[in-house]
């Protein structure tokens, strides 16, 4: 199957949980409110290129009709993030990966990201892993010590996490790399840590 843009996973992810938990298509209106469009144009467009790819289907003419063809296996791969000193390297992918996690406890809406760097290299996360992100629905609810993906003004990067007041301090598992710190209000929370993969097997 084709892979997915970065908009149509999501979309795609959204409707496999939708109909999953409801066992009935969703309205336009429902996939507009959920994916934070005041338009019905970019819904049709990416509805239109699942179908085209072999994602979904629909019966003309019948509202509330979409039905699953084929559901993906495993986590999407979303690009890289630095694990070393904050780059600009770390830009999503146009088109979308996927990660084959079968068995592990993974939920809708995680992800995955491909290591750059040595950074957390005593949390047992080296160049070229991928990391296993769950997105972070509330900053404020992110507890001290853990992994995040950070984003900062001069891209993402992944370290642990640590609130000093109003500074947010991003913390290496390396001493040879310095603890980052950053007003509260230029860091932007992506998603924590929830497991590493490492293919032994790589060339």
């Amino acid at each position: 199957m084709e892979t997915l843009t970065e908009a149509q996973q999501e979309l795609y992810d959204w409707l496999v949980d939708y109909i999953r938990q409801n066992q009935h298509s969703p309205s336009i209106r429902q996939m507009m409110r959920a994916m934070g469009l005041k338009s019905p144009a970019p819904i049709q467009s990416r509805l239109d290129h699942l179908r085209k790819k072999g994602y979904i289907d629909w019966v003309e003419g019948q509202a509330r009709t979409i039905r699953i063809l084929q559901e993906q296996e495993g986590v999407p791969i979303y690009g890289i993030i630095a694990a070393g000193y904050v780059n600009i390297a770390s830009q999503v992918e146009a088109e979308v990966e996927r990660l084959n996690l079968a068995g592990l406890p993974i939920k809708m809406g995680d992800y995955a990201l491909r290591v750059t760097g040595e950074s957390m290299i005593e949390a047992m996360i080296g160049d070229g892993d991928m990391v296993i992100m769950r997105p972070v629905k509330d900053p404020q609810s992110v507890r001290e010590s853990t992994i995040v993906a950070a984003r900062v003004p001069d891209g993402t990067t992944l370290k642990y996490f640590h609130r000093r007041g109003n500074i947010v301090q991003l913390v290496p598992a390396n001493p040879s790399y310095p603890i980052q710190e950053f007003p509260a209000d230029q860091v932007e929370i992506q998603g924590k840590l929830v497991g590493v993969w490492r293919d032994y097997f790589a060339e």
